[in-house]
């Protein structure tokens, strides 16, 4: 599902709050059924979310093998040889092999993004209530040339594919190529509400004013454009 609307409405604060990081105002989080109680750093207990930030979010003093195997060095009683395959098989599946012993500061913003997505992706063989069933991307292809985005946007298809039942993906993007090449559904925010959920493809079909000035990126419409 991808979440989209104009910038300010509070889509990259509903990621924030599924994955545990923002108390909501009100209501009930459930993820995967299960009532969320209190934030993620309250629960000793895996949320079974994995996370791609905007800026990627790694730890400079890292390497990059460190900052992908940074769940399992923290977390488990793994060998560092044995997480060193972990973390390599994972880099492999995001197109990035044999960088482990560099930091990030050595990577482009795409291969920085890619080690983010080793790092959500990454599972604890010694429990499987970490694998992430849920995977939360805030602006994933953001600041990214067409061809970095295009790699983004296939690898966020991979990982769908190869996820098979069961696990569930929640973009928050304005790149029109990314929604179009990997969303399934997309929920239109604005106002503090939901306008819009509908599939992709009724896209260019739809009646609704707040999508199409949306995508016409007109300032004539509904939505109201800040000077």
């Amino acid at each position: 599902m991808a979440i989209i609307g104009p910038s300010g409405t509070g889509k990259s604060t509903v990621l924030r709050v599924i994955a545990g990081l923002v108390a909501a105002d009100s209501g009930e989080i459930l993820v995967q059924g299960k009532l969320r109680q209190g934030l993620a750093e309250d629960n000793l207990a895996s949320s079974g979310i994995g996370m791609v930030f905007q800026q990627a979010a790694l730890f400079d003093s890292l390497t990059v093998e460190e900052n992908v195997g940074f769940l399992l060095y923290q977390h488990s009683t793994l060998n560092p040889a044995e997480i060193r395959v972990l973390v390599s098989q994972c880099l492999k599946t995001v197109g990035l092999p044999n960088i482990g012993d560099r930091y990030p500061a050595e990577l482009s913003g795409g291969m920085r993004k890619r080690v983010s997505f080793a790092r959500a992706i990454l599972e604890n063989p010694q429990n499987p209530d970490d694998t992430p069933n849920v995977l939360l991307y805030d602006e994933p292809t953001a600041g990214l040339d067409p061809i970095a985005s295009t790699i983004i946007e296939d690898l966020v298809c991979k990982v769908r594919r190869t996820a098979g039942r069961g696990r569930s993906s929640v973009m928050v993007t304005h790149q029109e190529s990314t929604i179009r090449r990997t969303a399934e559904r997309v929920l239109f925010l604005y106002d503090g509400q939901v306008q819009w959920d509908r599939p992709m493809e009724e896209i260019d079909t739809t009646d609704n004013a707040l999508v199409r000035q949306f995508f016409a990126g007109s300032v004539t419409g509904p939505i109201r454009v800040v000077d």
